[in-house]
């Protein structure tokens, strides 16, 4: 409307002019921007908004005027309302009288031109009279009449398409209406039909005597009582009115807190949510695990059977003959007794001139060998007891030996016994830096593992029996070392610090697995014999089992005991693992570990052993076993041990 059209109508975008371009010197007014029809937001980022007709360029006008400067020439200004920028040359042009009026008129709908009139009569172009000549009177075709061979051929075409099922009929139309009633099914004699799960508010509660016009004279307050009553917080009083007593009814005055307590109850009404409860009906014995009786998972140890005594101090520790016919004690009476197991009859003392830690008899039945822990050394035993050609055959083996001819350094030194320690039954001594508090052998019999109480990395040493050999398997500490134990089948090497278990593979020298144990001091540990499941005792009276295929952490944590867990056994035979405590019990579970990968092992506490007397507040400080029939033995620190069947 207000600028003139451009004469070159191209689209192009902007180009660059030099610039040593002249400014324009013609009027503003008689400028033409010859860019055609084109989005003006090209030239955003240039100096210039287009060219004149001559080809030079159209500089923008300076625009530095603020949001200040703007608002005032709005107010300072009076054109300011009728003038507009021109987007073409970026000038502010004042609209004149006339293009005012025009703007109005087109604002209200008229039309642009003053001078047109709407309304002016029509002009009937064609007469409304029929004409008697036609203007044309051609002879009609001859196809006009024959039936059309194309629109033939259309229709077999659609007729066959909707033979095959290619083109379906149109459904027709559902005149059902689309609304329902929202409260058909409705129960219509219900008043609280619609609130299914209307909740009504609680009642208030009646008047009691207190708030008589006439009440009993002791529900009458005192003045030492109503001066209590009026120092008291509102929410603490147990009445929020004091009791009066009036002549008669008719006496009574107004009740002052009336409408207060009234607006209450209306806010509790209507502030204060209330719920349907969905009370759950669950029958308790639902919530237990479904066990099996203890009387179906017969047999496991539940009389107390022998007492063997004879130790004067507490039975730290005990091992068993692969027999079964033999039983080992060590004690702090610094003797160890071998015995019979059927007859409670102490066969053998040998004093070994130290506390005794542990004792372990070697698990080969060929061998007949007792490693002892005695202070800084572990003594190997022959205890001659049984088959004569047996012990004999050990004695021969040990004698066989022949030194290297290079000395090899070693961490711990082999002697052979004295001829006095000999008479004993002392084969060798293999001396130790520190003192060995653990002594455990492989399940092939030549190898033993010892642990030493040292915070270095010679905590942990394996032992060869036969080439009479130690080494230290581990580079770095890891820990305080609890207990350390060899898988019964796998290569593999389990070691039991304060919080963890490690597993090794000792023939790929590397860790396979780490057992978070959850408990704060592991204490003992045992390997089921199949080989997947451990449990571990801690001192914070708790046993984990862990089972290795399923998980790092414990598969189950039994809090049976009351004090400290001082040692745990399975069983080779049956399903059976036992924990003995400072409490004074042993407590025998029954643990099925099932062949089916996706069954989990049931675990069944059957019976609780009881005993041992606690003494300085120790109980039951070791059990083990027997390894053929469903019996546990187990050693106190009252100085016997007890064979529990």
């Amino acid at each position: 409307l207000l600028t003139p059209l451009a004469p070159i109508s191209a689209k192009r975008r902007p180009l660059p002019s030099p610039q040593t371009d002249p400014l324009p010197s013609a009027p503003l007014q008689d400028i033409r921007n010859t860019v055609g029809n084109i989005p003006m937001e090209w030239y955003q980022d240039f100096p210039h908004i287009g060219y004149n007709l001559e080809g030079k360029r159209i500089y923008k006008p300076i625009r530095n005027k603020d949001e200040l400067d703007m608002f005032l020439e709005k107010m300072e200004n009076p054109d300011y309302w009728r003038t507009v920028q021109d987007k073409m040359t970026g000038a502010d042009i004042k609209l004149t009288d006339e293009q005012v009026e025009l703007v109005h008129r087109l604002q209200k709908g008229q039309f642009g031109d003053v001078h047109f009139n709407p309304y002016e009569p029509a002009v009937d172009f064609f007469t409304h009279e029929v004409m008697i000549h036609p203007v044309t009177n051609r002879p009609a075709d001859k196809r006009s009449f024959i039936p059309s061979l194309i629109e033939k051929e259309k229709v077999s075409k659609l007729v066959h398409a909707i033979k095959m099922g290619w083109i379906k009929p149109r459904k027709p139309k559902d005149d059902t209406p689309t609304y329902y009633d929202l409260w058909a099914h409705e129960d219509p004699n219900s008043i609280l039909g619609r609130h299914k799960m209307h909740v009504p508010a609680p009642k208030m509660k009646l008047p009691g005597h207190e708030e008589s016009y006439n009440p009993p004279p002791e529900y009458l307050l005192s003045e030492e009582e109503k001066l209590a009553w009026e120092q008291q917080e509102p929410a603490e009083r147990k009445l929020n009115f004091v009791p009066q007593q009036y002549r008669c009814l008719r006496a009574v005055p107004a009740y002052s807190r009336f409408i207060h307590e009234r607006f209450e109850r209306c806010l509790d009404l209507y502030l204060c949510p209330r719920q349907r409860k969905m009370r759950v009906n669950v029958d308790p014995e639902d919530l237990i695990p479904k066990l099996p009786k203890p009387r179906d998972l017969q047999p496991f140890p539940t009389t107390q059977a022998l007492v063997y005594r004879g130790h004067t101090s507490l039975v730290r520790c005990l091992s068993v003959s692969p027999s079964g016919q033999w039983l080992v004690s060590g004690s702090d009476d610094c003797t160890v007794r071998f015995w019979e197991v059927c007859t409670a009859r102490c066969l053998k003392t040998l004093p070994v001139g130290g506390v005794v830690k542990s004792v372990a008899w070697n698990p080969n039945p060929t061998v007949c060998l007792v490693a002892v822990c005695v202070e800084q050394s572990v003594l190997l035993v022959n205890p001659c007891l049984g088959d004569k050609l047996l012990y004999g055959a050990t004695d021969q083996l040990l004698e066989s030996y022949e030194a290297p001819e290079e000395e090899r350094v070693q961490p711990v030194q082999w002697a052979t016994a004295t001829v006095e320690e000999h008479s004993k039954g002392v084969r060798l001594v293999v001396q130790h830096s520190k003192a060995v508090k653990q002594v455990t052998w492989h399940g092939k019999g030549d190898y033993f593992a010892s642990v030493v109480s040292d915070n270095s990395n010679m905590q942990v040493l394996i032992h060869q029996t036969s080439k009479r050999w130690s080494q230290n398997p581990f580079r770095k500490s890891k820990g305080l070392v609890q207990c350390v134990l060899f898988h019964p089948i796998r290569p593999y090497f389990f070691v039991a610090t304060q919080r963890y278990v490690r597993v090794y593979n000792l023939l790929k020298q590397e860790l396979t697995k780490k057992l978070m144990t959850n408990c704060k001091w592991v204490s003992s540990m045992a390997v089921h014999p199949g080989g997947d499941n451990v449990i571990c005792g801690s001192y914070d009276s708790k046993l984990a089992w862990f089972d290795l295929d399923l998980s790092t952490r414990p598969y189950q944590l039994l809090r049976h005991h009351k004090k400290a867990l001082r040692s745990v056994a399975f069983h080779k035979r049956y399903p059976l693992f036992a924990s003995g405590s400072d409490d004074g019990t042993v407590i025998v579970c029954h643990g099925m570990v099932y062949n089916d990968l996706l069954q989990n092992p049931l675990l069944v506490p059957v019976k609780v052993l009881k005993g041992h007397v606690t003494t300085l507040d120790l109980g039951v400080l070791d059990v083990l076993f027997h390894p053929t029939q469903p019996w546990v033995f187990s050693s106190g620190a009252d100085g016997t041990v007890r064979l529990y069947t």
